[in-house]
């Protein structure tokens, strides 16, 4: 079993808790199925677990990027731990660099989810009546 790298606060919870809090790799819904929580038949989903509670908890897109860098690390700690051949290593990899490419591109959208309060978003229409559209700010 490798070890993963998570914040003290994840290994406090316990398995059920953690259960209604991550869902492994994937969004929640139907499209978590297209991503799957392995890679060539091992299991990323406790990388993936921990991922979504660093998500869950942080605030900042620097706790944002801490947490796409932790997902990156225990990926390549169980790919490299539990890969007995040069092909099979380079090929979890691959894989796994694609994931984190992934939530780095996209996943701002599920970390920022619920964070903003709904009073920080206006509609500019409503804002800016259609006489000061036209002006200059001054």
């Amino acid at each position: 079993m490798t070890k993963l790298y998570a914040p003290e606060s994840y290994w406090k919870y316990g398995r059920e808790q953690l259960s209604m809090l991550v869902n492994g790799c994937g969004p929640e819904g139907w499209k978590r199925y297209f991503i799957p929580d392995n890679i060539l038949w091992i299991s990323i989903k406790e990388a993936c677990d921990i991922h979504d509670f660093m998500y869950i908890f942080g605030e900042s897109e620097k706790d944002r990027e801490e947490a796409d860098r932790v997902f990156k690390y225990n990926m390549m700690r169980v790919v490299e731990g539990e890969s007995r051949n040069v092909i099979m290593l380079w090929a979890r990899r691959r894989i796994a660099l694609y994931y984190y490419n992934q939530v780095r591109n996209w996943g701002g959208t599920y970390f920022w989810q619920d964070k903003n309060p709904e009073k920080t978003f206006k509609n500019p229409k409503e804002v800016f009546s259609n006489a000061t559209l036209g002006a200059t700010p001054g």
